[in-house]
This record gives structure tokens, sequence and C-alpha cells, in this order.
């Protein structure tokens, strides 16, 4: 009897344990998996519009998978050299659409603050076609026909200008290779951009290359039609004009006879 109970008491606790065991792999296939976050590139400190990132300004946060975000970056070397558009906070994860398309300085990112950037078109840079590289400095003149004159004027409108771009190129051509453009971005103040879309309303504009190390603002007069023939040259600008000096009449002569008496009388016109 013994013997028997012996035997069910250990039937009971075998089948009992396959039982737990049974119900504890069960519960353990029904645990859901905790995935680890994603990953986004983020700025390590705050960063200005303008602003062109670099490797030192970005780092990588968590981020939770059940709130991705639009356009995020999941890699550093994706974001270096791109130009930041909108201010961003210390570990804001950087959006694609928060930075200027396409990688390097670019056009934004070299505008100083307070300043702007304006294109003017000329007749294939007269003059100095070729030689105009981003970073060097010209004047601005305009030639038009004031409304109270028909004898058109050459004025100059700004002075010791920097140019930004010379048509779509932000560098000089590593080759030293001249380039023939009728478009230049030049680097002017708010007022300064007002006088240069005035005067290109007006009549054509000319770029005047001057030298990198002349910074003085020079006195100029506008030049009308009439003057040109009038006006002293300076050493070096061309053939000096020569004064004509005019030639005296030569007098009228008549000669009068009366009797044996001849005289000459002489008259001026």
């Amino acid at each position: 009897m013994a013997r028997r109970f012996m035997i069910a008491l250990l039937a009971a606790l075998l089948i009992s344990s396959t039982a737990v065991l049974v119900i504890y792999k069960k519960m353990a296939n029904n645990k859901p998996v905790v995935q680890p976050p994603l990953q986004y590139v983020a700025v390590a400190h705050a960063v200005d519009p303008g602003d062109i990132l670099k490797r030192e300004d970005l780092t990588l946060i968590n981020w939770p998978r059940s709130n991705p975000l639009t356009g995020p970056f999941t890699t550093v070397d994706a974001v270096v050299g791109r130009v930041v558009l909108y201010p961003l906070a210390a570990n804001q994860p950087v959006l694609d659409q928060e930075l200027a398309s396409g990688t390097g300085l670019g056009v934004t990112g070299r505008i100083p603050t307070g300043m702007r950037a304006i294109a003017l078109k000329s007749d294939e840079v007269i003059g100095v076609a070729g030689f105009l590289m981003p970073a060097t400095h010209v004047d601005v003149l305009v030639t038009y026909r004031p409304i109270a004159n028909e004898d058109p004027i050459t004025a100059t409108v700004l002075q010791d200008v920097e140019i930004l771009a010379v048509g779509h190129e932000l560098q000089p051509d590593p080759s030293g290779k001249p380039q023939n453009v009728d478009v230049v971005t030049l680097l002017l103040t708010p007022q300064d951009a007002e006088k240069a879309v005035l005067a290109a309303a007006q009549g054509s504009i000319h770029f005047i290359l001057r030298s990198g190390r002349d910074n003085a603002a020079a006195e100029t007069v506008p030049v009308t039609l009439p003057e040109l023939a009038s006006l002293p040259t300076k050493r070096g600008a061309g053939i000096p004009l020569h004064k004509v000096k005019p030639v005296a009449p030569k007098p009228w002569v008549v000669e009068t006879q009366l009797g044996p008496t001849r005289s000459r009388d002489s008259f001026s016109y």
C-alpha cells in the first residue's frame, strides 16, 4: 500500500514539474523582445544659421523607436560640410530640411552677418573678361542716359567690392584658366545692394578690376560724352591729348591808285 502511494506521489510530482516547465517556456516565448533605441546625428552644441558643420560639432544620440523622425541622419559623415539654415540647440537631432542642399561652403555659408549677396549681369565682363575670380575686388560702373540729357553718362556706383562668385563657381579655377562669364555675384551691405539694383535698372553695368592691396576710395566725377575730348589723362592712362593752337586769319589787302599816289590798306575779318 505504501509502495503504491509513493509511486503515485512521484508520478504527480513528475506531471506537475512537466506542466510547470511547459508553462514557463510558453511564457518565455510570449515575452516581448526589447529592441535597442535608434541612433540619430545631433549637434553637440548650439549652432547658428550659416554655420558649416564640422565633425567636432556633431554627436550621436539615442532616440526612441516609438517616435521616429523625418529626414534624420544616422552617420556623422553624411552631415559634415553641410550648411545650417536654422538655429539648432545642443543635442538637437539634425534633419535634412534644416540644412542647405549639397555639401561644401555654399553661398549661404559665405555671407557674413549683416551682408547680402547680389548677382549683377554684364556683357562678358567688359575689360577684364576671364580675370575676375572669387575673393578679388572690383569697382562697379554704370553707363546710362539721364532723363534731362540725351548724352550717356558713366559713373562709379560702388568701390572696393568683393566678388563672392563668378558664374556658378565659388572657387578660382585650380589651373588658373580664365573664365568668360556674364554674371558676377557681389558681397554688399544692404544699402550698397540697393544702389546696385538701381544702377542695373538704369543702364549697362561694368566691373573694373582693382588691386587687392588698394582699399582707398577714389574721388570720381561722372563722365559725359562731350567731356571725352576735353578731359586730361593721367600718366599711364593712355595717349595724352595735345591742345592745337588756332591759326591767325590772313588780313585782306586793298591797293588804291589815285594818280601817281598808291596806297595799301589791310582789313581783318
